[in-house]
């Protein structure tokens, strides 16, 4: 049987390299991605192994592409991306990569180095410009005798007036005459720099506390913001100066200064100096904006031409490193000439990896070729489904479960069909569908372009990864919305009604109790081509009556039918395993108890439906068509049927009484066969042969039969444990039939809520405006209209599509999956570059 159907077949391989080939066949077998190596050293630390040194450098090149990588995004260069994989670069190759690297990042950082000081340098001269034209304009100030303030500065006197309460008159700002010059120890002198603007009052105020106001204060705002080089960031500040007498003053406010970090710049004392100063400073200016321009047409010159190959760069250091990281799983010969190796293959891939490791030492230029072998081992092998991207998504679902046992059967086939279905009978709804199906298409046709813009975003990851099961989804539930006839809580009158209603319209508007009878010449004893008739929908008493009825019945029809499938996918298990024990005991007794029972249910639901009709006289009019539940829970009661109506019979059909008892003492009579045949068998068979039990991979025990599949080291199970395990089974499957029967009446539930969510919102959004008439009309319509599709999409299309889809998970879960399969497996892993370069982790890097 295909791989779509069951697990691949697996087998363990030795694998012998030389030395001077085993890199290109490693690389070789990475590009083809059907290899799982196991790892040959587990006790050895990863720091102690041959190619430790290797994946170092290797983590030492990535270290400096991501710093490449961050300077690139920092200036917005686009990074070339052509989508293709360069191969693995040969071990030579690596050490130009490296050379190639170190240039370019000690070629980086000196250009940012020098770009830093620079523009370090900037604005430092920047800065004292704006001193030096600051403090010009407070000395004039002063001199015009201005003691107002402008709309650019702010000033801050401090004086005797703050601690006793008096003014002592305008303060002269300037230096003292030579006659008149104080001893050192108090010479006039003042300091100047700049400041963070949100530091300031607090600047102030410790100024003011710590000099006791013996300082005199003046600052301005500097405009324009300027550019911290140590980050980039933008930030303001401010120009100020400081007027004090004494060195004991001067020490105490450069301390301030340096504590709320400050900068000082020096300032002549005379105009002609601070004018001849800003002159030269603007002149440095200019030269290093000539010089930073240059410096950083050089820096972007340099990332350019890195972003062309930074791509390439990665997709190379990232499969060397891969490379050696799987060399390290392997083990040295005595001679250290050869490498040995494990692995999982595919048996079907056995010759594809030949031809590889042959390509791989062609390209080494070894003369020994490599050995590839099988060898028998007791272990589970790895479960490996063949997956494409349509059913990869499927795939994905089943394994959300837990991977399939090695060969067991595999659902996801049979899900691409019946998920989507199952799916649908909740979401049936033309106009809803229509919208998923229609999403999914244009993700499906941008798949490529979709797919090439890589994003962290997980809620969009997943519903592009699940695009072909929302295109199916769309479309089943067009399908059933079409059995329904509900499109956005509406029909579609397509063929016409097949009902007359020949009363006047007040008589039906009029009266809500109305009803019309299919026995007579109301109905044409035709039913509508094609789903449900459209009459329906203008039914107000009786349509949630007459769509429970139909919903509730399809759905334990469904449900029935799923599930009886399932315990046929455990024969096939069975079978394949040559398991005849399962399948006398268990599998018999299974299918007996489930079609005994609600097989027999949904039988009775037929025959009521082409048995029983509104224009056929008694006994088989619908008047006298018995209850399926309460003639259901009569039969397992074993009790008697109610008194029909007169003229009616209390049985659908002739002997219905002895079937039924007869079918559920069967059913019955199934629960302790389940419950002791095996373990009984397996305890004769141990008295017969003196055999050891072995442990069967789903955890039965059995002796004398031959199970083809590969097992763990046989151990011995007691007799008891085999009990309690084939106790838990039959209870769990009894009670489970009753349980996961009743689970499928979800189906009926959802597709209700959802038909009446629909009709709500029309009837209470949608239809106020289009109820309206004139220009008003059409202006509410359009506001209307808006809120109802942003509730459509919202509520009914993205919840409640939420709500279904859960839903149909747990009914494959549980309910399907349940009967036959086991899930304790584990994934077949294999080397690929593709995976590694997806997910940007090596799989066998954990193993170190």
């Amino acid at each position: 049987m295909g791989s779509l159907f069951r697990s691949e077949e697996m087998t363990l391989c030795e694998l012998y390299l030389q030395s001077e080939s085993a890199y290109s066949c490693v690389s070789e077998l990475g590009e083809l991605g059907l290899v799982q190596f196991r790892d040959l050293n587990p006790d050895v630390n990863a720091f102690q192994r041959k190619f430790v040194n290797e994946v170092r450098r290797c983590d030492e090149m990535e270290r400096k592409l991501r710093y490449l990588e961050k300077e690139i995004k920092k200036d917005g260069i686009p990074m070339l991306d052509t989508g293709d994989s360069p191969e693995a670069p040969q071990p030579r190759e690596m050490i130009d990569l490296e050379a190639t690297f170190e240039k370019l990042e000690n070629e980086l950082r000196e250009v940012n180095q020098n770009a830093e000081a620079l523009q370090r340098n900037f604005l430092e001269l920047t800065e004292l410009k704006h001193i030096l034209r600051k403090t010009q304009v407070f000395f004039d100030e002063q001199e015009g005798g201005l003691n107002t303030q402008t709309e650019s500065m702010t000033k801050a006197l401090i004086t005797d007036e703050f601690r006793t309460g008096q003014s002592l008159g305008p303060v002269q700002l300037g230096f003292l005459d030579k006659s008149n010059e104080p001893t050192e120890e108090y010479l006039p002198c003042f300091v100047a720099g700049v400041i963070l603007r949100e530091r300031l009052p607090a600047f102030e105020r410790m100024l003011w506390r710590a000099c006791r106001g013996n300082v005199f204060l003046r600052q301005a705002m500097i405009e324009n913001a300027l550019e911290d080089p140590s980050n980039g960031d933008q930030v303001y500040k401010s120009v100020f100066i400081i007027f004090f007498q004494g060195d004991q003053l001067k020490t105490r406010v450069k301390k301030i200064c340096e504590g709320f970090r400050a900068t000082l710049y020096p300032c002549p004392e005379s105009p002609s100096d601070r004018r001849e100063m800003a002159m030269g400073v603007m002149t440095r200016i200019e030269d290093l904006n000539t010089v930073l321009g240059q410096t950083q047409d050089h820096r972007h010159r340099v990332l350019v031409a890195a972003a062309k190959n930074l791509k390439n760069w990665f997709v190379k250091v990232r499969k060397i490193k891969a490379i050696y990281h799987t060399l390290n799983l392997f083990n040295l010969d005595v001679t250290k000439k050869c490498l040995i190796a494990e692995c999982w293959v595919p048996v079907l891939d056995i010759e594809t990896i030949r031809v590889a490791l042959s390509r791989g030492t062609e390209r080494s230029g070894s003369s020994v070729p490599p050995i590839l072998n099988r060898i028998d081992n007791f272990e589970n092998p790895p479960t490996y489904n063949r997956t494409n991207k349509f059913t990869k998504a499927f795939q994905a679902l089943i394994d959300a479960y837990g991977v399939a046992s090695y060969r067991e059967m595999n659902p996801a086939p049979y899900t691409i069909i019946t998920f989507p279905f199952l799916f649908a009978v909740m979401f049936g709804d033309l106009g809803h569908g229509a919208i998923m199906m229609l999403f999914g298409l244009w993700m499906i046709r941008k798949e490529k372009g979709l797919a090439a813009q890589k994003t962290d975003n997980e809620i969009w990851n997943i519903f592009f990864g699940g695009r072909y099961i929302i295109f199916l989804m769309g479309c089943f539930s067009m399908y059933t919305g079409i059995i329904y006839n509900d499109i956005f809580s509406k029909s579609l009158n397509v063929f016409g009604s097949h009902w007359k209603v020949e009363r006047n319209s007040s008589e039906i508007m009029s009266n809500n109790y109305l009803q019309l009878n299919p026995a007579t010449n109301e109905y044409v004893k035709d039913p509508y081509p094609f789903g449900m008739d459209p009459v329906w929908q203008i039914a107000r008493s009786n349509k949630i009556i007459f769509q429970n009825a139909y919903k509730m019945k399809i759905s334990i029809i469904f449900g029935v039918v799923h599930m009886i499938f399932g315990v046929s996918m455990a024969y096939q298990n069975h079978k394949y395993f040559n398991n005849r024990i399962g399948i006398l005991y268990e599998f018999v007794p299974q299918i007996i108890f489930l079609c005994c029972l609600f097989g027999y249910m949904v039988l009775l639901m037929f025959i009521k439906w082409n048995k029983y009709a509104a224009e056929r006289p008694n006994p088989y009019s619908s008047a006298c068509a018995p209850s399926i539940l309460i003639t259901f829970i009569n039969m397992v009661l074993f009790k008697e049927a109610n008194k029909p109506p007169e003229g009616c019979h209390s049985n659908m059909f002739a002997g219905q009484g002895f079937f039924e008892t007869l079918f559920v003492l069967i059913a019955v009579a199934a629960i302790p066969v389940m419950l002791f045949a095996k373990p009984w068998h397996i305890m004769q068979q141990r008295k017969q042969s003196n055999v050891q039990p072995i442990a069967t991979s789903n955890g039965d025990a059995e002796s004398g039969v031959v199970n083809q599949q590969p097992q763990g080291h046989g151990q011995e199970e007691e007799m008891s444990e085999i009990f309690i395990h084939q106790g838990i089974h039959t209870i769990e499957y009894v009670l489970g039939s009753v349980s996961h029967t009743a689970s499928y009446l979800r189906l009926w539930a959802l597709s209700l809520a959802h038909a009446q969510l629909a009709e709500v919102l029309w009837d209470m959004v949608l239809r106020n405006g289009l109820k309206q008439i004139g220009w008003g009309g059409g202006i509410l319509l359009v506001i209307t209209f808006s809120f109802w599709a942003v509730l459509t999409v919202g509520i009914l299309v993205l919840m409640e599509g939420l709500s279904a889809f859960l839903h149909t998970l747990r009914l494959h879960w549980v309910e399907f999956q349940s009967k036959f399969y086991q899930g304790q497996g584990y994934a077949f892993q294999p080397f690929s570059f593709d995976t590694i370069l997806e997910t940007g982790a090596n799989p066998n890097a954990n193993e170190e």
